[in-house]
C-alpha cells in the first residue's frame, strides 16, 4: 500500500528521533509515551495492553494507522486486566481493545454498569475461553467436561495450568477450587505466564502426560494441540463469547474521529490466530506483523476508515 507523501516526511522524523533506540522496538515503544502517557488529551488515544499477541498486534495496527492520519497514539503495555479496568475507568487510559466478555466481567462489570467505562463495539466474535485438554488426552480418557476431571485426578497430578497471576481465567479456576466445584477442591492452580503454560503443554504432550490448561481461541494452540474446551454443566465458568472495545467515559465526545475509527475495527478469529502463529512460531516482530497486515488488507483498512477524518479534517486515507 502506498502511504501519503506528507506522512513519509513524518516517518523520517520519527526515524531520526528513534536513532538511539533498538531496532526491534514497536511503533508504540519508539515514542516512549513522549507525547502522552495518560488519557484525556485532544486528538490522542492511549491504549491498554496485556502481553497477548492478538491484542498486541491489533493495538499496533491501530497505532500505525492513527499515526499516519496525524493523531497521537500510544500503548501502555504489560498491564494486568484489573489495572487496565482501573486505568480506563479513572481516565488514565483512553481505550482497551481486549475486553473479553463475559470472562472479564469481574474486573469490568461494575465500572461499565456505573458508566465509568463505555462499550464502543465488538472487535472479535466467536471466541472461546475455558479450561481445555489436548485432543489426544480427551479421546484417551474420555474427557469432555469439567465434571470428568476429578475421576482422573491422579493422571493430571491434580493440577490445572493457568497464565499470568491475576488474570480473570486464573481467578475463576481458583474460585472453582476454593468452592470444590466438580470435586476440584484438592486440585492446585499452577499460575505462570502464557509462554510458560504453552511450553508445559508441549512438554506434557511429548511425554504422553495428561494436562489440563487454560485455553482460548483465537490462538494457534487450538490447531497444534487439537484443544478440546471442556463443557461446564454447572455454569461455573464465565466463558468468552466476544472481545469488545471499551473506552473511558466521555472519550467518544472528546475524540469523535478516533472513536469512530476504533469502533470500526473488526478482526476474525482466523486473523487473530494468524497473528499468534506469525509471532510465536515464525518469530516475526509485532510491528512487522501489523505493518504487513495493513499493506495486505487495503479493503479492510478502508472499512476501518469509513466515516473517519484525519487530524487535518480531511477524509481519512492511507
Amino acid at each position: 500500500m502506498r502511504r501519503p507523501r506528507r506522512l513519509a516526511a513524518a516517518a523520517l522524523a520519527v526515524a531520526a528521533a528513534a536513532a538511539s533506540l533498538t531496532a526491534c522496538t514497536t511503533a508504540s515503544e519508539r515514542d516512549g509515551f513522549a507525547q502522552s502517557d495518560s488519557g484525556g488529551a485532544e486528538n490522542s488515544v492511549v491504549l491498554a495492553e496485556q502481553p497477548w499477541v492478538d491484542l498486541q498486534v491489533e493495538n499496533e495496527i491501530a497505532v500505525q494507522i492513527l499515526r499516519e492520519l496525524g493523531y497521537d497514539a500510544s500503548i501502555k503495555k504489560n498491564l494486568s486486566v484489573e489495572n487496565a479496568a482501573t486505568a480506563v475507568s479513572s481516565g488514565q487510559i483512553d481505550a482497551y481493545l481486549g475486553n473479553w466478555w463475559p470472562s472479564q466481567e469481574p474486573s469490568f462489570g461494575d465500572p461499565i454498569d456505573e458508566g465509568e467505562i463505555e462499550v464502543l463495539s465488538t472487535i472479535v466474535k466467536g471466541t472461546e475461553y475455558a479450561p481445555a485438554v489436548p485432543g489426544d488426552v480427551a479421546e484417551k480418557l474420555g474427557i469432555e467436561s469439567l465434571a470428568d476431571l476429578d475421576a482422573n485426578a491422579a493422571k493430571f497430578g491434580r493440577k490445572i495450568y493457568g497464565i499470568e497471576a491475576g488474570s480473570p481465567g486464573n481467578e475463576t479456576i481458583q474460585k472453582a477450587i476454593d468452592e470444590d466445584a466438580y470435586g476440584l477442591g484438592d486440585w492446585k492452580l499452577v499460575a505462570s505466564g502464557t509462554p510458560a503454560m504453552l511450553a508445559q503443554v508441549e512438554k506434557s504432550q511429548k511425554a504422553g502426560q495428561p494436562i489440563v490448561f487454560l485455553g482460548w481461541s483465537p490462538h494457534w494452540m487450538t490447531v497444534q494441540f487439537d484443544a478440546v474446551f471442556l463443557d461446564d454443566p454447572d455454569k461455573v465458568w464465565g466463558g468468552a463469547g466476544e472481545i469488545r472495545t471499551v473506552t473511558r467515559k466521555g472519550y467518544e465526545d472528546d475524540n469523535p474521529q478516533i472513536a469512530a475509527f476504533l469502533a470500526n475495527l473488526r478482526f476474525t478469529t482466523d486473523e487473530a490466530g494468524q497473528f499468534y502463529y506469525d509471532h510465536d512460531k515464525d518469530g516475526k516482530e509485532l510491528a512487522d506483523i501489523a505493518e504487513k497486515w495493513i499493506d495486505d488488507n487495503p479493503d479492510k483498512v478502508a472499512e476501518f476508515l469509513d466515516g473517519v477524518e484525519d487530524a487535518d479534517g480531511e477524509k481519512a486515507e492511507i
